[in-house]
Parts: structure tokens; C-alpha cells; sequence
């Protein structure tokens, strides 16, 4: 019975630390684009949020033959169809939503920028 309560505990726990992003000091709280970041979605589902996405300088995305690829860490990634955000841009800059792994990174949802 201890054990189970323990157990739970510890999954709200990190519930709630997942639930927090990665937005501590609630510098993005106050965004006006908030909820349009919130809300946005690629096919492989939501991208959470502008404080869990990345920007990508125009030198480190490219197109070529009708798909994307980022440049992270120095590497890069070619993003799935499925990740792209097909929802107008209204930041501006590319975006890019990673999730790391022990196997690599994959790509949550990516935004193509302006390019200008």
C-alpha cells in the first residue's frame, strides 16, 4: 500500500515538471502569441509551445526537392513530412521542436521561416 502511494506520488510529480515545459520563469507567459504557439500542431501531433521550439538562422534550414532539413549541433536532420507545420508563420524565424534521444534526435514539428 505504501509503495503504491510512493509510486503515485512520484508520477504527479512529474506530471506536473512536464506540465511546467520549459518555460521556469514565465518569461513566455505573457506572449502575445501564446495561445497561436500553444495550439500549434504538425502531423505528429502538438508542438507545445514557443518555450519548448527552437529558432533556426536562415543559413542552418534548407529545402530541397519539396523537403526540409535543420542544421542542430552541427548536424544535420532531415525532418519528416509529417513534422512540418503547414499553418502560416506568424514569427517570422524557423522554428524547430527536437526531441532528443538515446538513439538521436527526431523532429516534433518544424515551421518554416521567411527567409529574409
Amino acid at each position: 500500500m505504501i509503495v503504491s502511494l510512493v509510486l503515485i506520488t512520484l508520477v504527479l510529480v512529474a506530471a506536473m515538471r512536464i506540465a511546467q515545459a520549459r518555460d521556469p520563469d514565465g518569461r513566455y507567459a505573457n506572449s502575445p502569441l501564446k495561445e497561436w504557439f500553444d495550439g500549434l500542431r504538425s502531423g505528429k501531433g502538438p508542438c507545445c509551445s514557443d518555450a519548448d521550439g527552437t529558432a533556426v538562422s536562415d543559413v542552418d534550414w534548407e529545402s530541397k526537392d519539396g523537403h526540409y532539413r535543420v542544421r542542430l549541433d552541427g548536424a544535420w536532420i532531415d525532418v519528416p513530412d509529417e513534422a512540418v507545420v503547414t499553418e502560416p508563420n506568424r514569427v517570422g524565424r524557423a522554428m524547430v521542436w527536437p526531441i532528443p534521444s538515446y538513439m538521436g534526435v527526431t523532429i516534433r514539428c518544424f515551421m518554416p521561416g521567411s527567409m529574409t
